[in-house]
């Protein structure tokens, strides 16, 4: 189910709290910054196929960023609740950023443990830390986004803190002009 695209950003920025921890690695800190020092929430830059590109600033910085939802989620033992799961893409020039893909899984992940990230027949693991992921070897970012803007979907799987296997696909139809929008807007 999509979220209509300003709500999401919203539902983001309540969420921030619990995102604090990966200031390091992960765009919503930024947006939450934006927030609190200039009240600059993340504009729609466009909607491309299945995918959004956004920007807003930090500090006086813009952070831009290609975001989507997955086309479908699947756990076991089935239907577990979850909050909202996006897959992010981000750029933040003034941190000499590009290109970084994290995800909201939706809820804990497996204290220790690592997902997974495949697109096509190209594997990647990911890092965890509560609901959140990104690419475990930073070397690996561009191959990945690479994989991504020649690929068709990303399948994200990870263990939940109480042992549920999430599957999350998301489609990449439009990824490739999201991340063109965001970095012309993040030049």
């Amino acid at each position: 189910m999509m979220i209509p695209a300003g709500e999401a950003i919203l539902q983001l920025l309540r969420r921030i709290g619990v995102l604090a921890l990966l200031a390091a690695t992960c765009v919503l800190p930024a947006m939450r910054d934006a927030r609190a020092q200039s009240d600059d929430r993340p504009a729609l830059l466009g909607k491309f196929g299945d995918w959004g590109a956004y920007a807003g600033t930090r500090g006086g910085h813009k952070v831009c960023f290609a975001m989507a939802q997955p086309n479908s989620s699947q756990t076991n033992p089935p239907n577990r609740p979850r909050d909202p799961i996006y897959l992010f893409i981000s750029t933040r020039p003034a941190d000499n950023v590009r290109n970084e893909v994290s995800v909201i899984i939706g809820y804990p992940l497996k204290s220790g443990s690592e997902a997974s990230a495949d697109v096509g027949s190209i594997h990647f693991v990911l890092q965890t830390r509560g609901d959140n992921a990104w690419v475990k070897d930073t070397g690996e970012e561009a191959r990945m986004v690479d994989a991504m803007r020649r690929g068709s979907d990303v399948v994200i799987g990870g263990v939940s803190g109480r042992g549920t296997q999430t599957t999350d696909r998301y489609s990449l139809k439009g990824i490739a002009q999201a991340l063109d929008r965001a970095a012309q807007e993040c030049r």
